[in-house]
């Protein structure tokens, strides 16, 4: 029994907190997992420059929103699911994913939840549990699945660990020099086929 995990952003849709930092102009939000390995750090100076900008959490939402899955991901994902079953761990927010998940046919989704206050303004997140692509590989495992999972980040590498088999999707440079382990994978035809080859499945062309 073989299922699929996949990160959300940087491998189905662009990533939140870039668009959302180019909408507002301010260039230090578009700081990601890509750039800080360490995720508290990451998010306690996300919601830092908020407080100092005073947005919240429905400007966040206004510009995912106008946001859309990448060309080919809605395609991608029917096909992972018509032969596998799709588990997304994603370290992004229940209050962010909703109308993604929407536009990509409703996949499952792991990720972590936002608290706000009566103003919309973010005043905590809560992590579903630390490392948590990794502990839902591990957990699966449990069940007796072999994993395959697909990610781009510093964050992605302990779940492609854990995995059977783990893959770096359209990752960055620096993120492909850092973890040489892993097979770097650039489009969705190229991590179909990978996943064809290391399926103990039959799966047409």
């Amino acid at each position: 029994m073989e299922l699929v995990c996949l990160d959300l952003e940087g491998v189905l849709v662009p990533e939140i907190w870039i668009n959302f930092a180019k909408k507002v102009g301010i260039k230090e939000l578009e700081a990601t997992t890509r750039d800080i390995p360490d995720y508290d750090v990451l998010m306690t100076q996300r919601l830092r420059i908020l407080r100092e900008h005073n947005l919240g959490l429905p400007d966040i939402q206004a510009v995912i929103a106008d946001m859309g899955p990448f060309e080919g991901a809605r395609e991608f994902v029917e096909w992972v699911r018509t032969h596998f079953q799709l588990i997304i761990l994603s370290d992004t927010f229940y209050e962010f994913a909703h109308p993604l998940m929407r536009q990509l046919g409703w996949p499952t989704i792991f990720c972590h939840k936002l608290e706000s206050d009566a103003n919309g303004m973010i005043t905590d997140y809560k992590l579903r549990q630390p490392d948590q692509k990794r502990q839902a590989v591990k957990a699966l495992h449990g069940l007796n699945f072999r994993v395959i999972a697909a990610g781009d980040s510093y964050n992605d590498t302990t779940m492609l660990g854990e995995a059977d088999h783990g893959f770096l999707f359209d990752a960055p440079a620096n993120v492909i020099a850092e973890f040489p382990q892993f097979e770097a994978l650039h489009g969705y035809e190229a991590l179909k086929q990978k996943i064809r080859e290391v399926s103990q499945r039959d799966i047409p062309n």
